[in-house]
């Protein structure tokens, strides 16, 4: 089967840190451009992060950067997201998704509808 199992997910103060991971079965995620998209409350969907099959590429929204790293282990078919200096604004559903459109830096990320592949996400919630 083709899957994706986010895990990582829970409750940190603002200013704590999660460690999200993304593993694949079913299909090798080495082809795969790999992203994190977030769903908060009152909100839509929004595209965090992504990165390259080879894992040589990286983008984050504007929101987390410096704050959020992505990056991948291909022999253990996973992608994690180190999410650190939490904010409350933070607060959502985490989805990770698989795409075999390419990506690199300097490139447009993938179109949100290019992705094949969904997890079911993992909740992370920020507060005092």
């Amino acid at each position: 089967q083709l899957q994706l199992v986010e895990s990582g997910g829970g409750w940190v103060q603002p200013g704590g840190s999660l460690t999200l991971s993304c593993q694949a079965s079913g299909f090798r995620m080495d082809y795969f451009t790999v992203g994190w998209f977030r769903r908060a409350p009152g909100k839509e969907r929004e595209r965090v992060s992504l990165i390259s099959a080879s894992g040589g590429s990286t983008w984050y929204t504007d929101s987390v950067k410096g704050r959020f790293t992505i990056s991948r282990d291909n022999a253990e078919n996973t992608v994690t997201l180190q999410m650190n200096s939490l904010k409350p604004e933070d607060t959502a559903v985490y989805f990770c998704a698989s795409t075999t459109v390419y990506y690199m830096d300097g490139l447009q990320p993938p179109e949100d509808t290019a992705y094949e592949y969904w997890g079911q996400g993992t909740q992370v919630t920020v507060s005092s």
